[in-house]
């Protein structure tokens, strides 16, 4: 797997003060990268940086994203527009707001289609009805006339995730992909993901404050803490050979709740 993008000492301050400091990661092409940190640790900010989406208050003092050769943020934004949603796709937080209540899934996915790919009319229809059936959206063709106030939000972060497809992306940036769904849609989001991955060789970064998550999915893991990266190992070497005491400390915390898990199923078995 040859590396697709590289973030090299990026450092972002928010109000003047830095709060990511010197961060350095690689992604490889058809690979997940995990990463993952308490609120507040700079892992959304450093996966933002790479689209140049930062908040109005937040800028890129130092460093370079380095993606195809080029470096991202010395590109203007015109530029970076045809690399947003076409070649790195966004899966942002909260599904329940990233639709437009106004227009149908279909006028929404049809649009992207239109910006990022040129195509329009039945060509267009068709792209976008096989998006929303590799994310397993059933009867897709009907589901383009439905709002999105019609969808769970399960279904609306399918519907993200068939934006990105439907664009071809080669990236696809996942922050924290299963916030505010319940634990089966969680696992139903992340499966998908991993198909994506397997069948299309999408590369993807998955923001996340979960250790299980990662644990799951991640073939890389970069722990964040204070706004550096504080350990990056394969999933394998991180979980058997943990180097960092906060490393440690969230594995910890896996390891306590899978044992009350054992406990309170024991229990039950004897009830």
């Amino acid at each position: 797997m040859g590396s697709l993008l590289k973030l090299e000492h990026v450092t972002i301050c928010y109000n003047g003060e830095p709060v990511v400091h010197d961060v350095d990661l690689e992604l490889n092409k058809g690979e997940i990268l995990g990463v993952v940190g308490e609120s507040g640790s700079g892992k959304t900010l450093s996966s933002m940086a790479v689209l140049n989406l930062l908040p109005e208050n937040a800028i890129i003092t130092g460093g370079e994203v380095i993606f195809e050769g080029e470096n991202l943020l010395k590109l203007p934004q015109k530029a970076m527009q045809k690399i947003r949603g076409k070649k790195i796709a966004l899966i942002p937080q909260d599904p329940m707001t990233s639709l437009d209540p106004l227009y149908t899934i279909g006028d929404q996915l049809l649009e992207v289609i239109e910006i990022h790919q040129g195509k329009k009319g039945k060509e267009a229809k068709e792209i976008a009805i096989a998006a929303l059936e590799r994310v397993k959206i059933p009867d897709a063709r009907e589901k383009l006339s439905a709002y999105p106030h019609e969808f769970s939000g399960g279904m609306k972060q399918r519907v993200i995730i068939a934006m990105a497809l439907a664009c071809n992306a080669q990236i696809i940036i996942a922050d924290e992909p299963t916030t505010a769904l319940d634990v089966t849609v969680q696992a139903q989001i992340m499966e998908i993901l991993r198909e994506i991955k397997a069948k299309s060789d999408i590369s993807i970064i998955l923001i996340t404050h979960d250790m299980g998550i990662v644990a799951q999915n991640a073939d890389k893991i970069a722990v964040m803490y204070a706004g550096r990266i504080v350990e990056f190992a394969s999933k394998d070497e991180l979980f058997k050979n943990p180097k960092h005491p906060y490393t440690k400390a969230l594995l910890k915390v896996i390891l306590d709740i899978n044992s009350c898990l054992l406990y309170t199923s024991d229990a039950a078995d004897e009830l």
